[in-house]
């Protein structure tokens, strides 16, 4: 598994939204109120309206169920449970030292 996108939170997804694009240049794709992805960032990545929370680093991989088995032995917490979103699925954990993540794959 490698890194292969990173999620930002915001209370206020619009100021965000306008700080990143006036500071850095960053563009987005608009997937509505709730969720802008970045473009032209140097990584693929997003920002989800909701409470402030440290920046997610995503994991991608082609088997979901396989990649849930060696982090839960590898003494992973999870945190959410595989889920569907638009672009697939994936689920959430707490690696032993405190840092959350996530690993995804397409459908």
């Amino acid at each position: 598994m490698k890194i292969d996108y990173l999620e930002f939170s915001s209370p206020d997804l619009p100021a965000t939204k306008a700080f990143f694009a006036r500071a850095f240049g960053w563009g987005f794709n608009d997937y509505g109120p709730e969720y802008q992805e970045l473009a032209d960032a140097g990584i693929s990545g997003g920002i989800a309206a909701g409470t402030l929370a440290p920046p997610l680093v995503i994991l991608r991989t082609d088997d979901l169920e396989a990649a849930l088995t060696l982090v839960t032995e590898a003494g992973a917490e999870i945190t959410r449970p595989i889920f569907d979103f638009p672009g697939g699925r994936r689920f959430q954990f707490r690696e032993p030292g405190g840092t959350e993540m996530a690993v995804w794959s397409e459908r």
